[in-house]
């Protein structure tokens, strides 16, 4: 009887674990270089952003803002009456953004770009090696001349403490993006960007939603108006919104007799299990609250428990801490790297694949013996990560910010001050919608003349924000930013406001 003999090794100069647009982005850059480039990917190429969280989610939430657009204005708002979305209609716009969960089109792009790519579960197996497991059972030994780049994303986090939990089969961002109906009554757990952005779709598309928050305030790391602004919203839409509440337990059962209360037609629950059935949820007040289905949204975790983070002395299930070329700290050689949200310093797709753009810099540099430019904007520096990284929340209003809130300035030690404007009150927002309402900040360092954050909620505000962006990231003095003049009559007017006060 013989032992199964190990694979030969196969050498690449580049191995990405992680095919999502962060590994994408890492291995366009390398491969694109001249270095032979392989990339690892157990599920769909394309990764979370491409099926299960920005482009369905974004295609969920684009009918319900056009139509809330067309509502707001006299003329349009008789033309669309008072009429409900078509939610078939934005489902099967959905699945077509979500390319129906087929990568094929993605596939094409990584051979026409010139990179390899090998399906299974990729682990480090020391040095420069990654082991690749297909789902057949084989196995295959990879081995990288110069780097490897670990970009496996996030999952996200279901809490310990609920009893019934696991046999409630709750949604997460993956069922809630990519579920075939609208169920008729849904309860969201968590006051987030996943929470209030998902209450937002389905309670558009027909859901009674219920949005359960732990703390006092929605969006807790934004400006406190933005997380009450869209707390407004939210209500006008019909959400039953409640703070200060807790799940303790979690209760799935069948509903015998029962017909389907969704909204489109479907034979099965998006968990895959046949006939129509309830959750009960507990309160932490001992209330109880019936549902057809739960989304959790209460945070995300590295995918790193089953990487082969042992094998080089680092903690499996750990974020991966990296300097800001995205190299790994505490392994030796500098050829481990880590890009995306698996190292924690921004979880938002465009900053994965920005870091994606310096870790594949840093990677050709160091291959081609030339010296890392790690300075504070440097090639190989990843700064905007802490500096000005720009999100936007999808809700009604929506939330657009870059940069510091005036909290976390004032935590940072600088001198700062706020200047605050009406949204409502710039003609151009008066013109976009009838009753307007936003609103707009900027933080502004008092010592090097310069904005280091800006906040600004309102319909449309999204377009507001890579001007923000430029002049976070850029560090434009106030005195030259003061003669970048917005058209008229625009949203954008408002930056006038906002600069008149930084001088005044």
């Amino acid at each position: 009887m013989t032992s199964p003999q190990s694979p030969a090794p196969e050498e690449f100069d580049v191995i990405v674990i992680g095919a999502g647009p962060t590994g994408e982005n890492v291995a366009d850059r390398t491969a694109a270089a001249g270095l032979r480039t392989v990339i690892v990917e157990s599920e769909l190429v394309g990764g979370e952003c491409s099926y299960w969280a920005c482009m369905p989610s974004k295609a969920l939430l684009r009918p319900v803002a056009a139509l809330a657009d067309a509502r707001a204005v006299a003329g349009s708002r008789e033309a669309v009456g008072g009429g409900a979305l078509d939610a078939a209609a934005v489902l099967a716009r959905r699945d077509s953004f979500a390319s129906h969960w087929q990568d094929d089109g993605q596939v094409r792009w990584l051979r026409d770009t010139g990179i390899e790519l090998a399906r299974g579960h990729g682990r480090l197996a020391g040095e420069r090696q990654v082991t690749v497991e297909s789902e057949d059972g084989g196995e295959r030994l990879l081995v990288a001349r110069h780097a490897v780049a670990i970009c496996t994303g996030s999952r996200p986090v279901l809490p310990r403490d609920v009893t019934g939990l696991a046999d409630a089969r709750p949604w997460t961002n993956r069922e809630a993006t990519g579920a075939p109906a609208v169920p008729r009554r849904l309860a969201v757990v968590g006051g987030g960007v996943v929470g209030v952005e998902l209450a937002t779709a389905w309670q558009a598309l027909g859901s009674e939603v219920v949005l359960l928050v732990r703390g006092s305030a929605l969006l807790p790391r934004t400006e406190p108006f933005a997380g009450e602004l869209v707390a407004d919203g939210l209500r006008d839409l019909g959400v039953d919104l409640r703070f200060g509440t807790e799940v303790i337990a979690l209760e799935r059962r069948a509903v015998a007799g029962a017909e389907r209360t969704d909204r489109t037609d479907r034979t099965a629950g998006a968990d895959g299990a046949e006939g129509p059935s309830e959750v009960t949820l507990t309160l932490g007040d001992g209330g109880r609250l019936t549902v057809d289905e739960v989304l959790y949204a209460t945070g995300r975790a590295p995918r790193t428990a089953d990487v082969g983070l042992e094998q080089v002395g680092l903690h499996p299930g750990n974020w991966l801490d990296v300097d800001d070329s995205c190299t790994v700290l505490g392994v030796d050689g500098a050829w481990l790297y880590a890009a995306g949200d698996v190292n924690h310093r921004a979880l938002l797709t465009h900053q994965g694949k920005y870091q994606a753009r310096i870790t594949g810099a840093a990677i050709v540099a160091r291959a081609q013996a030339r010296p890392l430019d790690t300075e504070r904007w440097g090639a190989h520096a990843a700064s905007a990560d802490s500096a000005g990284a720009p999100q936007v929340v999808f809700t009604q209003p929506e939330v657009a910010a870059v940069g510091l809130t005036l909290d976390a300035a004032e935590r940072a030690g600088l001198r700062v001050k706020a200047i605050d404007h009406d949204l409502g009150a710039v003609a151009g927002a008066s013109l976009y919608g009838d009753d307007y309402r936003g609103r707009a900040r900027v933080v502004f360092d008092l010592d090097r003349e310069v904005l280091v954050g800006a906040t600004f909620v309102g319909p449309g505000v999204s377009e507001l924000l890579h001007s923000a962006t430029i002049a976070v990231v850029g560090e434009v003095p106030i005195d030259r930013l003061w003669h970048a003049v917005p058209a008229y009559p625009t949203i954008s007017e408002v930056w006038l406001r906002l600069l008149e006060g930084c001088r005044g």
